[in-house]
């Protein structure tokens, strides 16, 4: 070493160049990982403030100062961190555009629900006031049935109406349980009022006190029937 203060001076600082220039790089390095964690959460606020991104040079660059091999990982990590944003705002676009077909759809299914509700309701009252305009037929066949004399035998009109109606019911799908004496009970269509003695075997239909219907295999009325005790 010399005794010249001045060329000790110059020695310091010639050693301690080297040391300076790791240091540099590894605070380049900290600094680039800190920035490119801060590109990667504020994608956002980035992209609404144009002033955040900077006109400056990039991360990459301001390493490539120190360290070429790290400046090459730093801008790797700056693409990934632009494809992942990318991806993300591709995923938002996706999410909502879904959503609004979503809610399209939804409302489409409401309009429909309400328009078939509407169209049966529709059906219904057109079902029942073809009903109606039958039926008041046989009304009328009554009304002037009873507008005869008191003398008047009356029953080929009676018989006659009972017919219509009859048909009526036929064309709406309408049946009468009327079992015959003698045939099997079924709980289904029938209702027992009570045992009697009969000639009919016992357990079976004995006579029927009022008739029932059946509309499409549904029981409107079950049968009231008296079963057989047996002999």
């Amino acid at each position: 070493m010399s005794d010249d203060p001045a060329e000790s001076a110059t020695d310091a600082n010639a050693e301690s160049e080297p040391d300076a220039a790791p240091d540099a790089a590894a605070q380049a390095a900290e600094d680039a990982a800190t920035d490119a964690e801060g590109e990667a959460s504020s994608g956002e606020s980035a992209a609404a403030d144009p002033d955040a991104t900077g006109d400056g040079p990039a991360v990459s660059d301001r390493v490539a100062e120190y360290d070429d091999d790290l400046a090459a990982e730093v801008a790797t990590l700056e693409a990934r961190v632009a494809d992942l944003e990318a991806e993300r705002d591709e995923a938002e676009a996706t999410a909502e555009e879904l959503q609004s077909r979503l809610k399209r759809t939804q409302a489409d299914f409401q309009n429909y629900k309400k328009r078939a509700k509407k169209r049966q309701d529709q059906i219904k009252e057109r079902a029942t006031e073809d009903f109606v305009e039958r039926v008041v037929t046989v009304r009328d066949n009554l009304v002037r049935a009873l507008d005869q004399d008191e003398d008047a035998d009356i029953r080929g009109g009676l018989e006659s109406t009972l017919k219509e109606f009859d048909r009526i019911l036929e064309d709406e799908n309408v049946e009468i349980i009327d079992p015959e004496p003698g045939t099997d009970v079924d709980p289904n269509r029938h209702e027992v009022m009570m045992r009697v003695d009969s000639n009919e075997p016992a357990d079976t239909v004995a006579d029927v006190f009022q008739p029932g219907y059946e509309m499409a295999d549904k029981v409107i009325r079950a049968a009231q029937i008296t079963v057989s005790k047996g002999e």
